[in-house]
């Protein structure tokens, strides 16, 4: 890639007059060597099953083989329904479908890790319902997943995406982050201006820990994504208005590489600590154990 940070790639996309997505997608053809429109096609084959994840999450049985988790994204759906969401009904079918990507994961279904299998539900959940919002078409929807792609591969690369390396942070917070800059990508925003929404998004999760009750998947993690989903839009938002993250988004990535690097390895995706060694926490892992 001809970028290595969110600043070079704001620029090269500036200068080259397109968005972060369409830039994208011409440099992964020029890395990978094959014609844009395969490129394309391989991405939007991945949306299709992002969007056939949030459909089975919202009509099919998601109890996940633990049955610690299942059928939440039904209940925000149902309480949406009812127009008493203190969020609205766009943010919250943002968190109900992030929820109903998730969920699937858990249950052992088909999802696009984004940028791992225990975030997985915060893009999606944040493209699908805004495409279905504005009316956007699924040509310009995986635009939106290159723009999330090539802020993922400067994460990546720059500091990490896995829990086990550096926290929930890494994971959760990434997708948070690529969300965000997608997002405003989509809505017409500045390549500068994704940036900020990016470094806005990394800001509010710093820090948080990987801590899976049992070591599976489910808890906090599914209504993490959920959370995340709301975060990123609002992240967004402020970025739309003219919000700038005061420190730059590329420092804010360092931070979180130093963050994750100083955490202890019992908040680290370990079930060592956090919310998986709360009395009720190890009352699960002995249950599970006996099964």
């Amino acid at each position: 890639m001809n970028f290595r940070t969110l600043k070079e790639l704001a620029e090269k996309a500036e200068q080259s007059g397109l968005s972060i997505g369409r830039y994208m997608v011409q440099e992964q053809s020029q890395e990978s060597g094959k014609a844009p429109e395969e490129e394309f096609a391989q991405m939007a084959s991945y949306f299709e099953v992002m969007k056939e994840a949030v459909r089975r999450g919202l009509t099919e049985d998601t109890t996940s083989p633990s049955g610690l988790t299942g059928q939440d994204a039904k209940r925000v759906m149902a309480y949406r329904d009812k127009r008493a969401s203190l969020l609205g009904e766009d943010a919250s079918l943002a968190m109900a479908y992030a929820l109903a990507v998730s969920e699937v994961n858990a249950s052992m279904g088909r999802i696009i890790a984004t940028p791992t299998a225990g975030s997985c539900g915060i893009i999606p959940g944040v493209l699908i319902s805004c495409q279905e919002r504005f009316g956007w078409s699924d040509e310009q929807m995986v635009e939106g997943l290159f723009a999330a792609g090539a802020i993922g591969y400067v994460i990546a690369n720059n500091s990490f995406v896995s829990g086990a390396e550096g926290g929930c942070q890494a994971e959760v917070g990434s997708a948070i982050g690529m969300a965000a800059g997608a997002l405003a990508d989509l809505r017409g925003a500045s390549p500068a201006q994704a940036v900020h929404a990016v470094g806005l998004a990394l800001k509010n999760s710093l820090g948080l820990v990987c801590d899976p009750v049992g070591g599976l998947v489910e808890v906090p993690c599914i209504v993490r994504n959920g959370f995340g989903a709301v975060t990123a839009l609002a992240a967004a938002d402020m970025a739309l208005a003219g919000v700038r993250s005061v420190i730059p988004s590329d420092e804010v990535v360092q931070v979180m590489l130093e963050v994750g690097t100083a955490m202890p390895e019992s908040l680290r995706e370990t079930a060592k600590g956090g919310l998986a060694q709360t009395p009720t926490g190890r009352k699960i892992m002995k249950e599970l154990l006996e099964k």
